[in-house]
């Protein structure tokens, strides 16, 4: 167990010595590192001032200070200590830097302190065996203070993700208020969220539970969000370059419904299209999975839009068909919505029902037996049709 232990934390087999050794040479090896880091990091090649200066100051001093006390109290551990080197490791990100400089500046610290304190233990005579222990202990002790920093980093990444995250949902709800919010809100919310609002867009809408599957392969400029517990994607530019086909390759993966292409302060009206055809294609008033088109179906959605109103309508004008055995019912039901699309036309009639035209001129015949004059009168039709789009 304690050989492992000092595997991972060499310093814990440093004799005591070594830490009186040390401590005396701390100021020196703080400067010439602060000067060598200065001189071999391009990022941190200016003056140590301010608040940038006293941060890398304090880094490398506490470190120094921190190694000692480990060599004294192994089972002390680090504690409160880590937090110096988390927060460089946030500083790094806010300045929108990536690591690659600070961990450049830990390899620094380590090698000149190194080669200081070989140097002070070779002038005290100290044995070989303390001596190399002395070099793992200072590169495994760098390594902590590296994933230290690392720590700091990615939390202070996740922070500014959530932050991007929260700001692109509060604008995709103003972008979709009905009605429109105000012209300079948007603007306001678009900037704070770090997204150029676009000439033209569109909407898509998916379950919620859908939004994993598609929001990795969404274009690089595209709004992912959940609005209302409804998966919402808003695409700019959707006439562009290779946007037809990028929205196509979304639906392989989820049934989608597309808004209308619109203009950012009508993108309400598209989002409501949308999830009305979301929850039409849901219940089964729209048949089709894959991408559904809310201009493909408006006839649909307005039939579904009001319910009451259009049963009100079918009972009345399905009426002639309840004496009918349930097979006869539907062979009418669809020969009834070919005729009102083919405004009677035997032949084209047929094409779709995939009967011979005197079949059809038969089926005909019989509708007006059951239908009367209302298959003459153009309100009656009408209102047959939008039975009949709604019961099929």
């Amino acid at each position: 167990m304690l050989e492992n232990r000092l595997d991972s934390e060499p310093w814990r087999g440093l004799p005591l010595e070594v830490a009186d050794l040390i401590e005396p040479e701390l100021p020196a090896i703080t400067e010439e590192i602060l000067a060598t880091i200065a001189r071999e990091v391009p990022e941190y090649e200016r003056p140590l001032e301010g608040r940038f200066g006293d941060g890398i100051r304090r880094g490398v001093n506490q470190a120094l200070l921190q190694f000692v006390a480990l060599i004294r109290e192994p089972d002390a551990g680090r504690g409160a200590g880590r937090e110096v080197y988390v927060e460089l490791g946030r500083g790094e990100q806010r300045v929108g830097r990536t690591l690659d400089s600070l961990q450049a500046a830990y390899r620094v610290g380590a090698r000149v302190a190194w080669r200081r304190i070989a140097e002070a233990g070779q002038r005290a005579d100290l044995d070989p065996e303390p001596l190399t222990l002395m070099a793992d202990a200072i590169f495994a002790y760098i390594d902590e203070l590296s994933a230290d920093s690392v720590e700091g980093y990615a939390e202070a990444q996740a922070a500014v993700e959530d932050l991007r995250r929260q700001r692109r949902q509060e604008l995709a709800t103003l972008l979709l208020r009905q009605p429109p919010a105000a012209a300079a809100d948007v603007a306001a919310t678009a900037a704070a969220a770090e997204w150029k609002l676009p000439r033209r867009l569109t909407v898509v809408a998916c379950a919620d539970g859908d939004l994993g599957a598609i929001a990795g392969r969404t274009p690089v400029d595209a709004l992912v969000t959940v609005v209302d517990g409804t998966g919402c994607v808003l695409i700019p530019d959707p006439a562009g370059p290779g946007r037809r086909e990028e929205i196509e390759r979304l639906a392989a993966r989820a049934t989608l419904a597309l808004g209308p292409e619109t203009e950012p302060s009508e993108a309400g009206r598209s989002w409501a299209l949308a999830t009305s055809l979301l929850g039409a294609a849901a219940a089964g008033v729209v048949t089709g999975s894959g991408l559904l088109r809310a201009e493909d179906h408006l006839a649909d959605l307005l039939l579904a839009s009001n319910p009451t109103v259009t049963s009100l309508i079918a009972a009345r004008r399905l009426a002639p068909l309840e004496g009918l055995t349930a097979r006869a019912r539907e062979r009418m039901h669809e020969t009834a919505l070919a005729y009102v699309r083919h405004q009677g036309n035997a032949v084209a009639m047929a094409a779709e029902l995939h009967v011979h035209p005197q079949t059809a001129r038969y089926r005909i015949a019989r509708l007006r037996e059951l239908f009367g004059e209302d298959l003459d009168d153009p309100d009656a039709r009408f209102e047959l049709e939008l039975a009949l789009r709604a019961g099929r």
